[in-house]
């Protein structure tokens, strides 16, 4: 069986209804992972989107902010929803398919502007986060999973437009890059979207400061598509879909995209 999945930090899943159902019928992933929802879960347009086929759905929400959520054509069942660092937030979902595939949606903190948790609050809770993460894929050991989401950090040199001029950016930072890959490393993580396309600058965010974003290109891949070794080889067909970043009025992240043959 073979399945396609996407994720995409949505920004505002009311806001932006028309431009997933756009993704839905342009590109028809089996099974789309949305973070930064913005909604409570009752009032995300679910109908609409089962209109196009994706008549399952899990989610968690709060009025405004964070929230994530898990739209399929298959049946899937909520199997987790982690508060980490015990932020109240909406940041987790994991549901599991009728195939037995575990899908993890995440959809990490920013971590504010300055990377200092004593002069900021936002980036000690963006570690924080991570290092719970880290610790309970320890205890879980995850197998025939998958994990995607905004995780907010561009790990390697080639995920942002200048590593030099990034390396003190909240997102690019050591420290943050070491606690996403103890975070990797805790669940025996492969990076999907590298293993596809492991040369070359990837970029699935675009700040919305800049006066052109496709002009100035100064993008960062802060969004991901990971899987554990036992179903990572079955992975396919990756890609980022940048031209969804200049619809109208769109999310400042562009979806990415993966394909699994189990």
């Amino acid at each position: 069986m073979a399945f396609r999945l996407a994720t995409w930090n949505i920004n505002s899943v009311r806001l932006r209804a028309g431009l997933v159902q756009r993704l839905m019928q342009e590109q028809a992933p089996d099974v789309l992972c949305l973070q930064e929802c913005k909604s409570p879960v009752e009032k995300i347009p679910h109908a609409q989107f089962a209109e196009l086929g994706y008549t399952h759905m899990i989610a968690r929400g709060q009025k405004g902010y964070n929230g994530v959520a898990i739209l399929s054509k298959m049946p899937i069942t909520e199997v987790a929803a982690q508060d980490f660092a015990g932020l109240g937030h909406a940041r987790h979902i994991a549901g599991r398919l009728e195939n037995g595939v575990t899908v993890h949606n995440f959809y990490v903190p920013a971590g504010g502007d300055v990377p200092d948790r004593e002069a900021n609050e936002k980036f000690g809770q963006k570690l924080d986060y991570l290092t719970e993460m880290r610790d309970w894929f320890h205890t879980q050991r995850p197998e025939k999973a998958i994990l995607v989401g905004d995780l907010n950090i561009a790990p390697r040199q080639d995920d942002v437009w200048n590593h030099k001029q990034l390396l003190k950016i909240v997102s690019h930072t050591p420290i943050e890059i070491e606690h996403l890959a103890q975070t990797q490393e805790a669940g025996g993580w492969v990076d999907v979207t590298r293993a596809d396309i492991p040369q070359g600058l990837l970029y699935s965010w675009w700040s919305y400061r800049a006066k052109d974003w496709d002009i100035a290109d100064k993008g960062r891949r802060l969004d991901h598509v990971w899987a554990t070794p036992d179903i990572a080889g079955a992975a396919h067909s990756s890609k980022i879909l940048r031209e969804a970043r200049g619809w109208e009025q769109p999310s400042d992240h562009a979806p990415v995209f993966a394909t699994f043959d189990l």
